[in-house]
């Protein structure tokens, strides 16, 4: 792992909720709906926690232009963080 992967990984894991995320985005793309329902995380919290992904790039969402149901991925930097 590079140090810029390294600082990711230690940015995630500070915070329980993006580290959860995380776990739960490795079985593959997700709504957010789903994402809290895999990772115990409150509903009203997983918007701020994907955004907080998306910023350092460790996620994706795959269909932006939604309004609802957008999918989310993690990216290939996200993947090496997951493991």
């Amino acid at each position: 792992m590079d140090d810029e992967t390294l600082k990711l990984y230690g940015y995630i894991n500070i915070s329980s909720y993006r580290a959860k995320a995380v776990k739960a985005l490795e079985d593959g793309e997700k709504t957010p709906t789903n994402i809290a329902k895999d990772s115990g995380i409150k509903i009203n919290h997983i918007s701020n926690v994907l955004r907080q992904l998306k910023d350092c790039q460790v996620a994706e969402c795959i269909n932006e232009e939604a309004h609802k149901n957008r999918i989310y991925r993690l990216t290939e930097v996200g993947e090496e963080v997951a493991k």
